[in-house]
Protein backbone atom coordinates (compact mmCIF):
# COMPACT_ATOMS: atom_id res chain seq x y z
CA UNK A 1 0.00 0.00 0.00
CA UNK A 2 1.33 3.63 -0.18
CA UNK A 3 2.46 5.21 3.01
CA UNK A 4 2.81 8.99 2.81
CA UNK A 5 6.73 9.95 3.04
CA UNK A 6 7.86 6.54 1.32
CA UNK A 7 9.07 5.49 -1.80
CA UNK A 8 6.11 4.67 -3.88
CA UNK A 9 7.75 2.00 -5.90
CA UNK A 10 10.67 0.11 -4.82
CA UNK A 11 11.59 -2.24 -8.12
CA UNK A 12 12.52 0.68 -10.40
CA UNK A 13 14.27 4.15 -9.79
CA UNK A 14 11.87 7.05 -10.35
CA UNK A 15 11.90 10.89 -9.92
CA UNK A 16 10.40 14.04 -10.87
CA UNK A 17 6.98 12.82 -10.17
CA UNK A 18 4.21 15.04 -12.98
CA UNK A 19 1.24 14.20 -10.70
CA UNK A 20 -2.46 14.45 -12.05
CA UNK A 21 -6.11 13.05 -11.64
CA UNK A 22 -7.65 11.65 -14.52
CA UNK A 23 -10.77 9.67 -14.25
CA UNK A 24 -11.03 9.65 -10.74
CA UNK A 25 -7.45 8.21 -9.90
CA UNK A 26 -3.99 9.54 -9.12
CA UNK A 27 -1.61 9.27 -12.33
CA UNK A 28 2.38 10.18 -11.58
CA UNK A 29 4.11 10.39 -14.33
CA UNK A 30 7.35 10.53 -13.15
CA UNK A 31 11.32 10.05 -15.56
CA UNK A 32 13.38 6.51 -14.81
CA UNK A 33 16.67 6.66 -13.52
CA UNK A 34 19.32 3.95 -14.56
CA UNK A 35 22.45 2.85 -12.85
CA UNK A 36 25.11 3.38 -14.21
CA UNK A 37 28.96 4.15 -13.99
CA UNK A 38 29.32 7.75 -15.18
CA UNK A 39 30.44 11.12 -13.27
CA UNK A 40 28.14 13.12 -11.49
CA UNK A 41 28.46 17.02 -12.97
CA UNK A 42 26.95 20.44 -13.15
CA UNK A 43 25.96 19.74 -16.46
CA UNK A 44 23.34 16.77 -15.66
CA UNK A 45 25.51 13.73 -17.43
CA UNK A 46 24.93 11.59 -14.42
CA UNK A 47 20.67 11.61 -15.39
CA UNK A 48 20.95 9.05 -18.21
CA UNK A 49 16.80 8.33 -18.55
CA UNK A 50 15.48 6.32 -21.73
CA UNK A 51 11.94 5.63 -20.90
CA UNK A 52 9.02 6.25 -18.90
CA UNK A 53 7.17 4.25 -16.81
CA UNK A 54 3.37 5.50 -15.50
CA UNK A 55 2.46 5.27 -12.00
CA UNK A 56 -0.84 4.98 -11.02
CA UNK A 57 -3.34 5.01 -7.11
CA UNK A 58 -7.13 4.39 -6.72
CA UNK A 59 -6.54 6.29 -3.73
CA UNK A 60 -4.02 7.65 -1.79
CA UNK A 61 -4.00 4.56 0.63
CA UNK A 62 -4.24 1.97 -1.97
CA UNK A 63 -1.01 0.31 -4.01
CA UNK A 64 1.22 1.86 -6.79
CA UNK A 65 0.94 0.82 -9.81
CA UNK A 66 3.44 0.56 -12.42
CA UNK A 67 1.80 0.26 -16.14
CA UNK A 68 5.38 -0.66 -17.65
CA UNK A 69 7.16 1.14 -20.36
CA UNK A 70 4.96 3.85 -21.63
CA UNK A 71 7.62 5.21 -24.23
CA UNK A 72 11.06 5.21 -25.21
CA UNK A 73 13.58 7.08 -26.77
CA UNK A 74 14.21 4.66 -29.62
CA UNK A 75 10.73 5.39 -30.48
CA UNK A 76 11.09 8.99 -30.82
CA UNK A 77 13.25 10.08 -34.13
CA UNK A 78 14.60 13.54 -32.87
CA UNK A 79 15.99 12.00 -29.74
CA UNK A 80 19.47 11.47 -28.64
CA UNK A 81 19.26 10.83 -24.95
CA UNK A 82 18.16 12.06 -21.60
CA UNK A 83 14.54 11.65 -21.64
CA UNK A 84 14.13 14.31 -18.16
CA UNK A 85 11.31 15.17 -16.11
CA UNK A 86 7.62 14.64 -18.40
CA UNK A 87 4.38 16.01 -17.92
CA UNK A 88 1.04 15.17 -18.87
CA UNK A 89 -2.44 16.59 -19.48
CA UNK A 90 -6.25 15.90 -20.94
CA UNK A 91 -7.93 17.84 -23.44
CA UNK A 92 -9.91 16.67 -26.52
CA UNK A 93 -10.44 13.16 -25.71
CA UNK A 94 -7.05 12.62 -25.50
CA UNK A 95 -3.98 12.19 -23.36
CA UNK A 96 -0.81 14.40 -23.70
CA UNK A 97 2.97 13.40 -22.39
CA UNK A 98 5.27 16.14 -22.80
CA UNK A 99 8.88 15.21 -22.39
CA UNK A 100 12.27 17.15 -23.11
CA UNK A 101 15.08 15.58 -23.99
CA UNK A 102 18.14 16.51 -26.16
CA UNK A 103 18.00 16.98 -29.55
CA UNK A 104 20.74 15.03 -32.79
CA UNK A 105 22.81 17.85 -32.01
CA UNK A 106 22.96 17.61 -27.55
CA UNK A 107 20.15 20.57 -27.70
CA UNK A 108 17.17 19.95 -24.85
CA UNK A 109 13.31 19.93 -26.82
CA UNK A 110 10.02 19.22 -25.70
CA UNK A 111 8.42 16.62 -27.40
CA UNK A 112 4.48 15.80 -27.14
CA UNK A 113 3.36 11.97 -27.35
CA UNK A 114 -0.28 11.00 -27.70
CA UNK A 115 -2.55 8.32 -26.15
CA UNK A 116 -6.14 7.38 -25.72
CA UNK A 117 -5.36 5.92 -22.52
CA UNK A 118 -3.98 7.97 -19.36
CA UNK A 119 -1.21 5.14 -18.60
CA UNK A 120 -0.14 4.67 -22.82
CA UNK A 121 1.25 3.83 -24.55
CA UNK A 122 2.01 7.21 -26.10
CA UNK A 123 2.71 7.75 -29.51
CA UNK A 124 5.35 10.26 -30.17
CA UNK A 125 5.39 13.38 -33.17
CA UNK A 126 7.97 13.12 -35.53
CA UNK A 127 9.46 16.23 -34.45
CA UNK A 128 9.90 18.18 -31.50
CA UNK A 129 7.23 21.41 -30.45
CA UNK A 130 9.04 24.20 -32.77
CA UNK A 131 10.18 27.21 -30.42
CA UNK A 132 10.80 24.81 -27.11
CA UNK A 133 14.11 24.38 -25.49
CA UNK A 134 15.39 23.26 -22.22
CA UNK A 135 13.77 20.52 -20.04
CA UNK A 136 10.95 20.30 -17.12
CA UNK A 137 7.58 21.02 -18.97
CA UNK A 138 4.34 21.29 -17.06
CA UNK A 139 1.23 22.15 -18.81
CA UNK A 140 -1.75 23.71 -17.19
CA UNK A 141 -5.43 23.20 -18.90
CA UNK A 142 -7.14 26.37 -17.30
CA UNK A 143 -10.38 26.70 -16.46
CA UNK A 144 -11.50 28.38 -19.70
CA UNK A 145 -10.07 25.21 -21.37
CA UNK A 146 -6.95 27.32 -22.68
CA UNK A 147 -3.37 25.21 -22.45
CA UNK A 148 0.05 26.85 -21.38
CA UNK A 149 3.32 24.99 -21.34
CA UNK A 150 5.97 26.20 -18.65
CA UNK A 151 9.26 24.74 -19.02
CA UNK A 152 13.23 25.83 -18.41
CA UNK A 153 16.10 24.72 -16.05
CA UNK A 154 19.54 25.92 -15.71
CA UNK A 155 23.47 24.31 -16.30
CA UNK A 156 21.95 21.11 -17.63
CA UNK A 157 18.49 22.47 -18.75
CA UNK A 158 20.35 25.08 -20.98
CA UNK A 159 17.64 27.55 -20.06
CA UNK A 160 20.69 29.81 -19.53
CA UNK A 161 21.92 29.54 -22.99
CA UNK A 162 18.54 31.16 -24.14
CA UNK A 163 18.15 34.64 -22.96
CA UNK A 164 17.16 35.78 -26.17
CA UNK A 165 14.98 32.80 -27.32
CA UNK A 166 18.04 31.05 -29.73
CA UNK A 167 20.86 29.06 -28.54
CA UNK A 168 24.29 30.38 -28.02
CA UNK A 169 26.50 27.75 -26.40
CA UNK A 170 28.72 29.82 -24.52
CA UNK A 171 26.34 31.89 -23.03
CA UNK A 172 27.15 33.40 -19.09
CA UNK A 173 25.45 32.63 -16.34
CA UNK A 174 23.33 35.44 -14.95
CA UNK A 175 24.44 38.71 -12.95
CA UNK A 176 24.13 37.16 -9.26
CA UNK A 177 23.18 40.76 -8.88
CA UNK A 178 21.04 41.11 -11.94
CA UNK A 179 17.70 39.48 -12.60
CA UNK A 180 17.49 36.14 -11.95
CA UNK A 181 16.12 34.07 -15.18
CA UNK A 182 12.73 32.56 -14.73
CA UNK A 183 10.88 29.89 -16.15
CA UNK A 184 9.29 29.83 -19.89
CA UNK A 185 5.42 30.34 -20.64
CA UNK A 186 3.70 29.49 -24.08
CA UNK A 187 0.30 29.09 -24.30
CA UNK A 188 0.00 25.98 -26.67
CA UNK A 189 -2.48 25.12 -29.62
CA UNK A 190 -6.03 23.79 -29.49
CA UNK A 191 -4.79 20.45 -31.05
CA UNK A 192 -1.95 20.94 -28.11
CA UNK A 193 0.53 20.08 -30.40
CA UNK A 194 2.20 22.98 -30.86
CA UNK A 195 2.48 26.20 -29.40
CA UNK A 196 1.05 29.22 -30.49
CA UNK A 197 3.68 32.12 -29.82
CA UNK A 198 7.16 32.72 -28.78
CA UNK A 199 7.66 31.76 -25.38
CA UNK A 200 7.92 34.42 -22.79
CA UNK A 201 10.00 34.71 -19.36
CA UNK A 202 7.99 34.51 -16.38
CA UNK A 203 8.82 37.47 -13.73
CA UNK A 204 9.33 36.49 -10.62
CA UNK A 205 9.04 39.29 -7.56
CA UNK A 206 9.49 40.38 -3.81
CA UNK A 207 6.65 41.38 -2.23
CA UNK A 208 7.90 45.04 -3.11
CA UNK A 209 7.54 44.50 -6.57
CA UNK A 210 11.48 44.11 -6.46
CA UNK A 211 12.87 41.23 -9.36
CA UNK A 212 14.36 38.55 -7.61
CA UNK A 213 18.15 38.59 -8.31
CA UNK A 214 19.86 35.32 -9.66
CA UNK A 215 22.39 35.88 -6.65
CA UNK A 216 19.08 35.12 -4.21
CA UNK A 217 19.46 31.30 -3.99
CA UNK A 218 17.00 30.89 -1.67
CA UNK A 219 14.02 32.27 -3.81
CA UNK A 220 15.69 32.58 -7.75
CA UNK A 221 14.05 30.16 -9.85
CA UNK A 222 16.33 27.38 -11.21
CA UNK A 223 14.30 24.16 -12.62
CA UNK A 224 11.27 22.47 -12.46
CA UNK A 225 8.26 24.59 -12.90
CA UNK A 226 4.60 23.36 -11.69
CA UNK A 227 1.49 25.57 -11.57
CA UNK A 228 -1.64 24.84 -9.99
CA UNK A 229 -4.91 27.25 -9.40
CA UNK A 230 -6.00 27.62 -5.43
CA UNK A 231 -9.16 29.75 -4.45
CA UNK A 232 -9.10 31.33 -7.48
CA UNK A 233 -5.27 32.79 -7.95
CA UNK A 234 -2.39 30.78 -9.85
CA UNK A 235 0.43 28.93 -7.56
CA UNK A 236 4.03 28.98 -9.62
CA UNK A 237 6.41 26.24 -7.45
CA UNK A 238 9.85 25.24 -8.62
CA UNK A 239 12.86 24.58 -7.22
CA UNK A 240 15.89 26.96 -6.48
CA UNK A 241 18.26 24.41 -7.81
CA UNK A 242 21.49 25.06 -5.43
CA UNK A 243 20.00 25.31 -2.25
CA UNK A 244 17.79 22.34 -2.71
CA UNK A 245 14.41 24.23 -1.76
CA UNK A 246 10.87 24.31 -3.12
CA UNK A 247 9.60 27.25 -2.93
CA UNK A 248 6.50 29.09 -4.61
CA UNK A 249 4.65 32.81 -6.02
CA UNK A 250 1.22 33.56 -7.06
CA UNK A 251 -0.31 35.52 -9.31
CA UNK A 252 -3.56 36.20 -10.76
CA UNK A 253 -2.29 35.47 -14.26
CA UNK A 254 -1.37 32.24 -15.83
CA UNK A 255 1.10 34.09 -17.91
CA UNK A 256 2.70 36.19 -14.35
CA UNK A 257 3.91 38.40 -12.56
CA UNK A 258 4.06 35.66 -9.94
CA UNK A 259 4.76 37.69 -6.43
CA UNK A 260 7.31 34.86 -4.10
CA UNK A 261 5.80 33.71 -1.13
CA UNK A 262 8.12 31.64 0.28
CA UNK A 263 9.28 27.70 1.00
CA UNK A 264 7.21 24.43 0.63
CA UNK A 265 9.21 21.81 1.25
CA UNK A 266 12.98 21.87 2.79
CA UNK A 267 15.93 20.20 0.99
CA UNK A 268 15.62 16.33 0.76
CA UNK A 269 18.55 13.83 0.34
CA UNK A 270 19.99 14.33 -2.83
CA UNK A 271 21.07 17.45 -5.18
CA UNK A 272 17.62 17.48 -6.90
CA UNK A 273 14.36 18.57 -6.23
CA UNK A 274 11.66 17.96 -8.25
CA UNK A 275 7.83 18.05 -7.57
CA UNK A 276 4.36 18.13 -8.60
CA UNK A 277 0.88 19.73 -6.74
CA UNK A 278 -2.75 18.04 -7.09
CA UNK A 279 -5.89 17.92 -4.87
CA UNK A 280 -7.74 14.82 -4.65
CA UNK A 281 -10.51 14.11 -3.09
CA UNK A 282 -10.62 17.25 -1.00
CA UNK A 283 -7.53 17.57 -0.06
CA UNK A 284 -3.77 18.80 -1.27
CA UNK A 285 -0.81 16.45 -2.54
CA UNK A 286 2.61 17.37 -2.92
CA UNK A 287 4.65 15.01 -4.55
CA UNK A 288 8.23 14.86 -4.72
CA UNK A 289 11.31 12.90 -5.07
CA UNK A 290 14.49 12.23 -2.83
CA UNK A 291 17.50 9.97 -3.01
CA UNK A 292 16.68 7.67 0.35
CA UNK A 293 16.55 4.42 -1.88
CA UNK A 294 19.90 4.51 -2.59
CA UNK A 295 21.43 6.01 0.30
CA UNK A 296 22.12 9.39 -1.07
CA UNK A 297 23.17 8.80 -4.83
CA UNK A 298 22.20 11.52 -6.69
CA UNK A 299 21.18 10.11 -10.52
CA UNK A 300 19.21 7.10 -8.57
CA UNK A 301 15.95 8.48 -6.87
CA UNK A 302 12.71 7.82 -5.88
CA UNK A 303 8.93 9.16 -5.94
CA UNK A 304 7.35 10.00 -2.55
CA UNK A 305 3.83 11.91 -1.72
CA UNK A 306 2.88 13.76 1.51
CA UNK A 307 -0.33 16.01 2.18
CA UNK A 308 0.11 19.75 1.64
CA UNK A 309 -2.20 22.25 3.93
CA UNK A 310 -2.81 25.74 3.46
CA UNK A 311 -3.13 28.71 5.86
CA UNK A 312 -6.25 30.33 5.97
CA UNK A 313 -4.87 33.33 3.66
CA UNK A 314 -3.60 31.20 1.18
CA UNK A 315 -0.19 30.65 1.85
CA UNK A 316 1.50 27.25 2.02
CA UNK A 317 2.75 25.91 4.86
CA UNK A 318 6.33 24.80 4.64
CA UNK A 319 7.29 20.84 5.20
CA UNK A 320 10.11 19.42 6.36
CA UNK A 321 10.84 16.14 4.42
CA UNK A 322 11.65 13.57 7.28
CA UNK A 323 8.94 14.82 9.97
CA UNK A 324 5.53 14.16 9.64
Amino acid sequence: MAKQNEPLVKHIYTADPSAHVFEDKIYIYPSHDLEHDGEDNDNGDQYKMEDYHILSMDDVDAPCVDHGEALHMKDVPWVSGQMWAPDAAYKNDTYYLYFPARDKDGIFRIGVATSKRPEGPFTPQENYILGTFSIDPAVLVDDDNKAYIYFGGLWGGQLEKWQNNSFKSDAADPDPAGPALGPRVAELSDDMLSIKEIPREILIVDEDGRTITAGEEDKRYFEGPWMHKYNGKYYLSYSTGSTHTLVYAVGDSPKGPFTFKGKILDPVIGWTTHHSIIEFKGKWYLFYHDSSMSDGVNHLRCVKFRELKYNADGTIIPMKPYED
